[in-house]
């Protein structure tokens, strides 16, 4: 939305009868508009001598926010006013389109896509003819070539101030907020390539993948951290003790050296007697184990009840000992005087 300001009004003295003829402001709006478009009327504006403008809204839905103006003059001595234009005007709350602007003003940096062409103005003041029929012999249009200058059109001088102007005060140059907080300049970069022409002697390109600028033209007096010469200087540090002395070493003869094997040998061999001692006392300590479970078996075996056939065998036993008479005590006394 653009607003519209209503024209500051003349200081003149308002023109009574152009003042007073409302109506016939009106009915040169009905005439222009139609009845149905014509609303309330919103008041007069003095433009002049003997010279007035009444407006009247516009009830038009596509027309919201503006007003029929209708301008009346009278001639100097006259009696009746007479209609000099009926407009539609946008007032304060109306919406406007935006002033019209060329094509070639509109278009703007970074608008140019893909298949666009942005022809370029025959009087571009930014370029100048490139004078290449100059009529010079092979080797020199070979040179001419070479350094650029064999094209047709040229940068100009404005053309050079403009593009130094707008490169200066962008994004890479010395005034940007990176370039401002670090004390490098590009001029003392190696990763920064001077341009060959009249603008290298403030502009060059930077090379450095790491830095914002890489691969665009940047001024001499920009800089940011990615700088050839900035280095990071570790800092000192004190150097700790040591918890174990690891870079010196003890004198040891021989002798000692021979009197700690004898001694590691003999720690060894009572490490060997002990480990045999310990395996002794293991086999004897299964040998028991052994011997308790085989009586273990043989109690367990007696206390069983006899089987029938046992019992059997037993009783024919007892019936063959009752076959022989047990001695007298007066034999067994006999017996025994005649064996001594």
């Amino acid at each position: 939305m653009t607003p519209v300001k209503t024209p500051e009004p003349v200081r003149a003295k308002p023109d009574a009868i152009s003042v007073a003829a409302v109506e016939p402001a009106r009915e040169a709006a009905i005439v222009e508009a139609g009845a149905a478009q014509v609303g309330d009327y919103l008041g007069y504006l003095v433009e002049g001598e003997r010279l007035v403008t009444h407006y009247f809204a516009s009830t038009h839905p596509g027309y919201r926010g503006w007003r029929w103006a209708v301008t009346l003059t009278r001639a100097s001595r006259a009696k009746n006013v007479t209609i000099n234009e009926v407009v539609m005007l946008p007032g304060e709350e109306a919406i406007v389109g935006p002033d019209w602007v060329p094509w070639s003003e509109r278009v703007q940096p970074g608008d140019l896509r893909p298949g666009d062409l942005f022809p370029t103005l025959p009087d571009d003041p930014r370029l100048e003819p490139g004078y290449t029929e100059t009529g010079a012999p092979d080797e020199v249009l070979a040179v001419v070539e070479e350094l650029g200058l064999g094209r047709e059109r040229v940068l100009s001088v404005d053309g050079r101030e403009d593009a130094a102007e707008r490169w200066y005060a962008g994004d890479f140059g010395p005034a940007s907020a990176i370039a401002q907080a670090v004390p490098y300049k590009c001029f003392a970069c190696g990763y920064w390539i001077r341009l060959n022409d009249s603008l290298g002697q403030a502009f060059g390109a930077c090379t450095n993948e790491m830095a914002p600028g890489d691969g665009r033209i940047v001024s001499y007096d920009y800089g940011c951290g990615a700088h050839s010469d900035a280095v990071i200087e570790a800092p000192d540090h004190p150097s700790t003790e040591h918890a174990f002395d690891t870079t010196g070493y003890d004198d040891l003869s021989m002798d000692a050296v021979e009197a700690e094997v004898e001694v590691t040998e003999a720690a060894q061999a009572e490490l060997q007697a002990a480990d045999a001692a310990q395996a002794k006392v293991q086999e004897a300590e299964a040998a028991q184990v052994e011997e308790a479970d085989a009586v273990q078996v043989e109690v367990e075996a007696a206390a069983e009840p006899p089987s029938d056939d046992e019992v059997q065998a037993t009783t024919a036993e007892d019936d063959d000992i009752d076959e022989f008479p047990m001695p007298t005590a007066e034999e067994i006394a006999a017996e025994a005087s005649a064996n001594y």
